[in-house]
Parts: structure tokens; C-alpha cells; sequence
């Protein structure tokens, strides 16, 4: 069932017809197509004719590589990313990526991205993160053996900064503004491959969202079904584009049940071949705007592919506030599902939106609460002299 890498080249989403060959990653968005104002990312192209159609049954496996030929080549080794629960929310389902190697959804895009640093024989790994994507990034990066540096901002959580630390990576905590231009000497200078943006308006690591594509595969098979919608926490979208990606990669395969809604196709077909006409049936982005305790999706740059999967599923984006968020992670926690307040945005968006469905509803949770700010500084003093009723939920 499972198969080397069918990745073919890369395809600038500014313009599908400008390809590039697989490797080196475009790090830096399309060369050909990006402007001053923005810089396009790109994505893998694959030799879907030759994709088993037998990849879209039985379980979803151990690991992402249960999706290889879907997926660039995996280099770097697994640390038991993926396969992730689907749990019954009310009248949603949640998808908890806090199960994942370092408790977030980062791990799938970092399989992948880490793979390529392997395969790019780079002598380390850079990136700029103040959370999930730093941390899963240098736990990867210890995997491979690599030296990983992560670029932190000063406000990031002592917790996840001492997390990062404890996979051997260089964390520096340096002005947001310096941020940028430090990964790029990094780069330029030693040679490190980047696994997070360089440009000013986002295009990230070309392979990275192609690890989310993932979570539609098990999405697929744990519904037997594509959902009738997936509400996701968005700051830069790639988690959004990737699932979307996936959706379409199913529906063009014939993965998807005849009948059933599914996400509307991209403007090309990923492979030139034109798939059946569904109904609509969008996931919706998550937007977060403006001053929020949210600092995972308060992201200071927009990029192209969170655009491209919205209008191209026919999708909404839905603005959530700070209040939305802490209920939703309230409740969540109430059913033993610990969200940062960040990865409550996707059952905060569904909850907004205000919308009926007609078929499955995901959530995607994307990480642990414990990674949020101020976590474990509040102090409860001890009783001196407990009752049976001190101890009464």
C-alpha cells in the first residue's frame, strides 16, 4: 500500500503552469512570479496516474509515511506523528493534534520539512517560532541529528522556550523585527535550511504543508466520508491550504464516496485531469485580528495560500474574539480535551458561524493548553485544615 515519494516538482501558486524541479526547496517563494508586494508560495506536484488506490483504506497507520507517495521523499525519521483521535464534541468532531510527538499539529508539517534539510544535505536546521513550530522543529531536527536554532520573540512562554531547549536546540530570544533578517544570515551564511518563512508576506517551506494534507487522509477514514465541513485555526494558513490540499488530492483519486460533499476543486486540477462536478461542501478558515492572548494565530503577515483555500473551496473566513476562544477552550477542557487557547479557534469559528451542515463537522484542535502564556503561575496556597467539603468539586 505504502510506496516511495511520486513527487514530481514544485508549481508556484501565483501561476500553475510555472514549475520547478523538486529540489532545492524554494524557500523564498517563486522566483518567477512574485512581486515586491507578494511573494507566492509553492507546492509539490505529483504523479498522481501512478497513486494505488488501495492507499485509502485500512487505518490510518503509525505514522505519516503511511501516506508516502502522497508526500515528498520522508528522510528524516519519525517520531509517531499522525493518527491522531477523532472524538465526538456535541454536534461536532474534534481532531486532536495535541497527541502528537510534542503536542501539536506542527509535527506533521516538520516530518517533511526536516526531511528535505536531510535530503538537502544541510549541515543544520533555523527557524522563527515562539511555540509549536520552534519546538516541533527542534525535536525533529534531534532526530536527524541535526543542530537546530530557533529565533524566539521575548514574550514567547518561558514553558515552551525551556521545552524547545530541552531537544538541544539554540533558542535566542531576539526583537520580532530582527527576526526575519537574522534566518536569513543563518541561511545565507551557514547554510542551514529553514523550515519557516523569509519573505514578507508568508510563503513558509514549499514541502511543509503537504505533511497536513495527512489529516484529510484520516479525517477520510475515520468519518468513512469527507466531512461537510472542517473549521480550522488559522495564522498563516498552511494548516488550512494542506487540508484543503488533501481534500482535493482525495476527490481527484476517487477516494471519495459518490455522493458525499467534498471541497470544491482548485482552479486547475492538481494533475491536469478534470474531476467530477460535487456540490460545494467548504471548509471554513479561522482569522484572528488585531491584539489577542491567542498568540498562535497572531501572526503580523497574511500570505497567499490561506486566500487560495478559501476561495477555492468556497469556504468563509470567520473573525473569532479572545471571549469565543476562552469558552471554547473552556468547554473543551470541561470534556477532557486541554486546548491552547489558539487550537480552540476551529470549535470557537464553528460555534460563530452559526451555520447548519449537512453532513460531519471537524473541529481541528491543534495544541496542548499547556503551551499557552501564563500557564502554571497561578499559585494555590495549601489548606491547613481540609474538610470532606473543601473537597467537593
Amino acid at each position: 500500500m505504502n510506496g516511495p515519494s511520486l513527487a514530481l516538482r514544485q508549481r508556484s501558486l501565483g501561476d500553475l503552469s510555472a514549475e520547478f524541479p523538486l529540489f532545492p526547496p524554494l524557500t523564498r517563494g517563486c522566483p518567477k512570479t512574485s512581486t515586491a508586494e507578494l511573494a507566492y508560495p509553492l507546492e509539490v506536484v505529483y504523479d498522481y496516474a501512478k497513486v494505488d488506490r488501495d492507499l485509502f483504506t485500512g487505518p490510518p497507520g503509525p505514522d505519516i509515511a503511511r501516506w508516502s507517495p502522497l508526500l515528498p521523499p520522508l528522510d528524516a525519521p519519525t517520531l509517531g506523528e499522525g493518527g491522531t483521535p477523532l472524538i465526538t464534541f456535541g454536534d461536532v468532531h474534534i481532531k486532536d493534534e495535541s497527541r502528537n510527538p510534542t503536542w501539536s499539529h506542527k509535527d506533521r508539517l516538520n516530518r517533511v520539512a526536516v526531511s528535505a534539510a536531510v535530503a538537502s544535505g544541510a549541515p543544520g536546521v533555523v527557524v522563527a517560532s515562539s511555540g509549536n513550530h520552534g519546538a516541533s522543529a527542534a525535536a525533529y531536527a534531534a532526530r536527524a541529528g541535526l543542530p537546530a536554532i530557533v529565533l524566539a520573540s521575548a514574550d514567547s512562554p518561558p514553558a515552551v522556550q525551556a521545552f524547545v531547549r530541552s531537544y538541544g536546540a539554540k533558542v535566542v530570544s531576539v526583537p520580532v523585527e530582527a527576526r526575519w533578517p537574522l534566518l536569513r544570515q543563518v541561511v545565507d551564511e551557514l547554510g542551514y535550511h529553514p523550515v519557516s518563512n523569509q519573505t514578507a508576506t508568508h510563503t513558509g517551506h514549499p514541502f511543509g504543508p503537504e505533511g497536513y494534507k495527512t489529516i484529510a487522509y484520516e479525517l477520510f477514514l475515520q468519518l468513512g466520508t469527507v466531512p461537510a465541513a472542517v473549521f480550522t485555526p488559522t495564522g498563516y494558513a498552511e494548516l488550512l491550504y494542506g487540508v484543503w490540499k488533501g481534500f482535493a488530492e482525495l476527490r481527484l483519486l476517487g477516494g471519495s464516496p459518490t455522493g458525499r460533499r467534498g471541497c470544491s476543486p482548485a482552479r486547475r486540477p492538481p494533475a491536469g485531469r478534470t474531476p467530477r462536478p460535487w456540490p460545494p461542501a467548504p471548509p471554513a478558515a479561522v482569522v484572528g485580528l488585531g491584539p489577542t492572548d491567542a498568540y498562535g494565530v497572531a501572526c503580523s503577515v497574511g500570505g497567499h495560500r490561506g486566500v487560495a483555500a478559501v476561495r477555492d473551496s468556497g469556504g468563509d473566513p470567520v473573525l473569532v474574539t479572545d471571549e469565543d476562544l476562552r469558552l471554547a477552550q473552556r468547554d473543551l477542557a470541561r470534556a477532557g480535551l486541554w486546548q491552547e487557547l489558539s487550537g480552540a479557534a476551529g470549535l470557537a469559528g464553528y460555534r460563530r458561524l452559526r451555520r447548519d451542515f449537512d453532513g460531519p463537522v471537524v473541529c481541528i484542535a491543534t495544541s496542548s493548553g499547556f503551551k499557552d502564556v501564563g500557564v502554571a503561575t497561578e499559585r494555590h496556597p495549601a489548606l491547613e485544615e481540609p474538610t470532606l467539603e473543601d473537597l467537593i468539586p
